[in-house]
């Protein structure tokens, strides 16, 4: 009996697990989440760390003709000096457009 339970949980989790990738294809990524994974050390709050006169909030990026998803995610893939880059295999475009559009809804 114990052995059937464990086993219904594992089906279970790797069910679960299954449709959270699934939702990730379908292009419901959590730009919020991928954002603290990937951006958040440098960018917490929409601040640089790095270079405090570039943060990504909309007026600073604004000012450097940054105002849709594809010039961010231009960012992601080709960035300025002190900013890693991130290519299509450490980061799929859904996930980089994702991270995008977060940036542009909470940063304004």
């Amino acid at each position: 009996m114990e052995v059937r339970l464990a086993v219904s949980f594992i089906f279970a989790v790797l069910t679960v697990s299954a449709g959270a990738a699934l939702a990730d294809v379908e292009g419901k990524i959590d730009g919020a989440r991928e954002f603290e994974k990937h951006c958040a050390n440098c960018h917490a709050d929409g601040g640089n760390i790095i270079n405090r006169s570039k943060p990504v909030t909309g007026a600073a990026l604004r000012k450097s003709g940054i105002i849709t998803v594809a010039d961010i995610v231009d960012k992601i893939r080709n960035p300025g000096p002190g900013m890693p880059r991130y290519d299509r295999d450490q980061m799929p475009d859904a996930e980089a457009e994702a991270i995008a559009a977060y940036i542009l809804k909470a940063f304004k």
